[in-house]
């Protein structure tokens, strides 16, 4: 059942400063997509735009949860949207959603034609957007493909360019296996393309899925994720937590392969050191035993992860509040716009409990 029922005046108030028509301009949106925006899309705009600040998920009456000016979306979630309407048309309707930064998933936009970077770069600008980082390949057997194993000063080049802070993979480090060896070779590639990426002022980071939680062939007492911890430098190596998939991992990996507990809580991990997780992929998924993952992907704000707690949990580490990056995504969404929309409106809604 959806959670969205209620306005929220802060987020209406700072769409209202950021000089856009307001939070119910829906009427607006299509003309903004322009011509080429097609008919679903531009209805999905107009009916979206109208309800974009209405949700029920607010916890408390304290400040905001969510930290001025980090909430951003991987926009591999609006991979339909780019490559038919292409970027200026997707940033538009972010901007209108309240979305402050974006994190690439590529840099091209289909059918809308070549852009360059420097006009991707000026592009986000323009919308008040702030392009945060970007998903590069781990490795290829191509010796020409676009990956940090094959093209690391390629990749480096193209993320400067685009003056990104962090440039990452959301490639699992399983390269050379999944034994405990395999993963210290993995964690010394990894340090290779971060101090290459410090060299030039980034971040290098690596995205996980639930399988980076599961247990070392060779050695089923250790844990995967906590070999990349341990092997990688945390000042070269740095960690963005996709929260769906940690609870995905805990659900099907918090038993050894002999059926001995092995519990853990994702949260305990950013906890313990939070400055090695820059950047959060915020993604929602309703509880079901009976799926082998354990949750049904949803909307963020229709599933069953606390986020009040979750985010608020991290933001109030002394000296943290601005100091993570929170990017909602949803891997298929049944409409990408609307999915944006409700997202940033329930992330908005959160507030400290008192």
């Amino acid at each position: 059942m959806s959670r969205f029922s209620q306005p929220d005046p802060e987020l209406g108030h700072r769409l209202s400063r950021r000089g856009m028509l307001g939070v119910a301009a829906g009427a607006t949106a299509a003309a903004l997509l322009g011509a080429a925006a097609p008919a679903n899309a531009a209805n999905a705009a107009a009916t979206g735009s109208a309800t974009l600040a209405t949700t029920s998920g607010t916890k408390g009456r304290g400040r905001p949860v969510l930290p001025p000016g980090r909430l951003g979306i991987q926009l591999y979630s609006l991979r339909d949207k780019v490559s038919t309407l292409g970027f200026g048309p997707v940033f538009a309707e972010l901007e209108r959603y309240g979305y402050d930064e974006v994190e690439f998933a590529g840099y091209t936009q289909g059918s809308a034609g070549p852009i360059t970077l420097a006009q991707l770069k000026r592009l986000a600008r323009n919308h008040g957007l702030n392009p945060i980082g970007s998903h590069v390949g781990y490795y290829s057997d191509d010796p020409n493909a676009y990956t940090f194993a094959q093209n690391l000063t390629k990749v480096l080049d193209d993320a400067q360019a685009l003056g990104l802070k962090h440039i990452g993979t959301a490639s699992g480090p399983f390269r050379y296996g999944s034994t405990v060896d395999a993963w210290k070779r993995a964690a010394e590639d990894f340090n290779t393309y971060g101090a290459a990426a410090r060299a030039r002022g980034m971040k290098f980071y690596q995205h996980n899925h639930s399988e980076e939680f599961s247990f070392a062939t060779d050695n089923p007492k250790v844990r995967l994720y906590d070999i990349l911890l341990k092997e990688t430098d945390p000042d070269l190596v740095h960690l963005e937590m996709d929260i769906y998939w940690a609870y995905v991992g805990q659900f099907r990996f918090s038993k050894r392969p002999d059926g001995t507990p092995a519990p853990f809580e994702p949260l305990n991990y950013v906890l313990r050191q939070p400055d090695r997780y820059p950047l959060f992929h915020v993604k929602d998924g309703e509880s079901d035993p009976s799926n082998p993952y354990g949750y049904n992907m949803t909307d963020v704000g229709d599933g069953d992860i606390d986020y009040q707690r979750f985010i608020s949990a991290v933001t109030r580490l002394r000296g943290h509040r601005l100091a993570h990056h929170w990017q909602a995504e949803h891997d298929n969404p049944a409409e990408s716009f609307t999915f944006a929309r409700r997202s940033s409106a329930h992330l908005h809604s959160l507030r400290e409990k008192c």
